[in-house]
């Protein structure tokens, strides 16, 4: 009973990472694409340069985050834990970074603005990463069989709703418009700066108490690990390695399509609720609720996908989620103005809960069985290399998500943020794209590439059944 207990506080305590990790990043998501287009006043262009160049940098600073953590060997962190010495070093940065996302010097000169724009996204997604890489190589560590990978999880992602809730419907019960209006009542970007900022700072302060369990009591790094530093290749050898795992390939790719329909749904979602939909300003609770139904969802639907991965195995149990969602996303083809379309909104923005979830669930377990792969070939845990290559790729996602964005508005003449557009039909039309088209055509070829993910049934038992003898051979070893 007291292991069983032990066992259940180090999940529990684990899962609080999720919190950190969660909040800033679909804050940052669903606001500063808007903030900086709508209140800074930043143009279509510079965006998409900005976003490109953020991207383009993020991509290189996972992997190489990643492999120095993997590689980290000072004195005091073999008792201190690597990954525990980086996390530390990154939480307090990381909130007040949220913060600085809503200082912009709102220059009359528009460089001036764009400057300080490029460079916070930056420092805040290199903060960020240091935290959330070694987040990442700590699960697979501290959770070895799939049992307590799938329990665990079950945790993790219900703090990550908890999360989402605050960074994404929180905003809602705050502003009175995501954008400056001129109906029912004028609302300026001067009007809504302030509250952004506060939505920052609120945000900041959470990501930081919501630390303190996950540092106290959720980090346990394996001994008979802690060697596997002195074995590993170097850097650009684990790249090279990295990118040669055709099952890890397959893998990054359908979860670089994954990431690019979130991200993609997360920003667009305040725009098309305004401009298509018609939601009144004052009321953008109708935006939160919805999602706020919608993640809890998510935990409703987490034992659902549970038991789909277990009977038919995790990876037709990611297929069958992201079909799903799919579905789900059809509505928004067809929503309009009206009460009647709010209503509507409502009901298909709280469904999506369901395929959310399981895209979710099915990833950290995926990327789980790649790790535990790579270790039955090299003979040492590279979670970190794995995790932080995987991100690398996926930040692909961030150009192709502004890209998307920029072609659709550039098309549609809304090349600058103005209240009403030329052409408000042509814009619907062009947010509806970016709600329903998109979105479907990356699942369809995210499904495709999990239907070739090789890591289910005999060949997945075979390689549980050699890692579980390496495992043995590396404590008798410590011992």
């Amino acid at each position: 009973m007291v292991k069983i207990m032990g066992n259940l506080k180090k999940k529990i305590a684990f899962a609080f990472s999720a919190i950190p990790d969660q909040v800033t990043y679909q804050a940052f998501t669903l606001l500063v694409f808007v903030y900086y287009f709508a209140i800074v006043g930043l143009d279509m262009t510079q965006l998409w340069i900005g976003f490109t160049i953020w991207a383009l940098w993020n991509s290189f600073n996972d992997p190489l985050f990643g492999g120095i953590s993997d590689r980290t060997r000072f004195n005091f962190t073999q008792k201190f834990g690597k990954r525990r010495f980086y996390i530390v070093l990154a939480i307090i940065p990381l909130g007040v970074m949220m913060v600085l996302l809503f200082t912009p010097p709102f220059s009359a000169d528009t460089t001036v603005n764009f400057i300080y724009f490029l460079i916070v996204i930056i420092v805040f997604e290199a903060i960020y990463t240091i935290y959330s890489v070694n987040v990442n190589a700590l699960f697979p560590e501290m959770f070895p069989s799939e049992e307590e990978r799938a329990s665990t999880n079950m945790f993790i992602k219900g703090f990550t709703v908890f999360a989402l809730m605050i960074g994404v419907v929180m905003p809602t019960l705050l502003l009175p418009s995501f954008t400056p209006r001129t109906t029912p009542t004028v609302i300026t970007a001067a009007d809504l700066a302030p509250i952004y900022l506060t939505v920052g700072i609120i945000i900041g302060i959470i990501t930081i108490i919501s630390a303190i369990p996950f540092l106290l009591f959720g980090i346990k790094e394996r001994p008979e690990y802690k060697n596997d530093v002195h074995k590993g290749p170097s850097f650009f050898q684990a790249a090279k390695i990295t990118l040669k795992n055709k099952t890890f390939l397959i893998f990054v790719t359908g979860n670089l399509l994954i990431w690019f329909v979130f991200g993609l749904l997360v920003t667009i979602v305040p725009l098309y609720a305004e401009h298509v939909v018609g939601i009144p300003s004052g009321q953008t609770i109708l935006l939160g609720l919805p999602l706020m139904i919608a993640f809890l969802l998510t935990v409703v639907c987490f034992p659902i996908h549970r038991k789909i991965g277990r009977k038919y195995g995790m990876r037709n149990g990611m297929i069958v989620a992201l079909a799903s969602w799919c579905i789900l996303l059809v509505p928004y083809a067809f929503l309009g103005e009206g009460q009647l379309f709010i209503i509507l909104f409502f009901i298909v923005t709280s469904l999506q809960g369901f395929g959310l979830a399981g895209a979710m669930y099915f990833v950290d377990i995926l990327i789980s069985d790649v790790i535990d792969e790579d270790e039955t070939k090299t003979g040492v845990r590279r979670e970190g290399s794995y995790y932080g290559m995987n991100a690398f790729i996926h930040r692909f996602s961030v150009i192709l998500k502004i890209s998307a964005i920029a072609i659709i508005f550039i098309n549609v003449d809304w090349h600058n943020y103005v209240p009403a557009p030329t052409d408000p039909a042509l814009v619907a039309l062009g947010l509806k794209a970016l709600m329903v088209l998109f979105p479907i055509v990356a699942l369809g070829i995210a499904i495709l590439c999990f239907k070739f993910f090789p890591l289910h049934g005999e060949k997945l038992a075979i390689m549980r059944k050699k890692l579980e003898e390496i495992h043995t051979e590396k404590k008798k070893k410590v011992n």
